[in-house]
């Protein structure tokens, strides 16, 4: 199990999407309300009050999210790097205690609800919440006209608690923005992990399903893992220090995510190497942390080339590791 998240165990964690009725485990629930992309260090402030009111309450605890993302409703599939799809927003939030997460199809008819209809119909017939907690800027309902002070209001007409979380800063002496997705989005494109794990109060995650590719590696030292990234992906291309979940054991590795210029040119692929593994991955699903950035994606002279710089690549790794 990863420090960030581990494997949910099956059962132990509820994935209700568009409920006409409070899911079995979830009736009567606190609720988060948010689209929790990344699960940052703000949307971790808003998931820990509503914790500790389900606590109080002696209530079951889960987020209300939206797929797929409003962004790509709105302007088309892929506008937005998602920074936790589904998959990986499971296994994020699973870890953070919660009983489970209510995920509604952002389409057209959400996207159009009356805010007050979005409380009445939703929060209120469909879920039978008994308290919602929401970050300082979220808006819901059509035209975004459902404010946190609109939120507040309705709770009082409806007898349900509500409280909204203020801003949240990445230093603790508020030097600079709050902890966003954009800003964690900026920082990734920039291969700037270190500052994403910042902002995030964790490493940023890719998880996925290992997959079979050219063996390349294999003939020259470095057999690796290979994942198709979901494909809003907009981590720079490069070389990162990387910790690999594989079941419950973790693996320091070296990976590189692009199009392998010195190959022949390709779809976007992340190429990990594992340190001291030896084994089949094929079908196996795995979380890579990127723990460190080391250098750009490069197109070599040779094969020979590449081969020495991935040694180096692998040495920097375990340097970066260790610290």
């Amino acid at each position: 199990m990863s420090a960030l998240t581990g494997f949910p165990t099956p059962g132990t964690f509820v994935v209700a999407t568009d409920p006409l009725s409070p899911p079995p485990g979830l009736d009567g629930a606190v609720v988060a309300l948010g689209n929790f992309d990344g699960v940052h260090r703000g949307h971790k402030a808003v998931i820990a009050r509503a914790l500790a009111i389900a606590h109080r309450l002696q209530r079951p605890c889960a987020v209300l999210t939206f797929e797929p993302h409003p962004a790509d409703f709105f302007n088309g599939a892929h506008t937005i790097f998602r920074l936790t799809p589904q998959e990986a927003k499971i296994v994020t939030l699973a870890a953070l205690g919660l009983d489970g997460m209510i995920v509604f199809t952002f389409d057209a008819a959400l996207s159009g609800l009356p805010a007050e209809d979005f409380v009445t119909d939703i929060l209120i017939r469909r879920l039978a919440i008994k308290a919602v907690v929401a970050g300082y800027d979220f808006h819901f309902g059509k035209g975004r006209s459902g404010t946190p002070a609109f939120l507040k209001e309705a709770g009082v007409r409806h007898g349900f608690e509500v409280e909204i979380v203020e801003r949240i800063t990445a230093d603790a002496d508020g030097s600079i923005e709050a902890a966003s997705s954009t800003a964690t989005r900026a920082a990734l494109e920039q291969g700037d992990v270190a500052r994403a794990r910042h902002l995030l109060g964790h490493p940023y995650v890719i998880i996925g399903t290992v997959t079979e590719g050219q063996k390349l590696g294999r003939t020259i030292g470095f057999p690796t893992a290979n994942i198709v990234p979901e494909p809003s992906c907009r981590l720079r291309h490069g070389v990162y220090a990387v910790r690999v979940t594989v079941a419950e054991s973790i693996y320091d590795g070296v990976a590189n995510y692009g199009r392998r210029p010195t190959v022949g040119e390709g779809p976007a692929l992340l190429e990990v190497f594992l340190f001291d593994f030896s084994g089949d991955l094929y079908g196996q699903t795995i979380e890579v942390d990127f723990i460190g950035f080391i250098r750009g994606e490069e197109k070599f002279a040779s094969l020979e080339a590449l081969t020495a710089q991935i040694g180096k690549d692998a040495a920097q790794a375990k340097d970066l590791l260790k610290q």
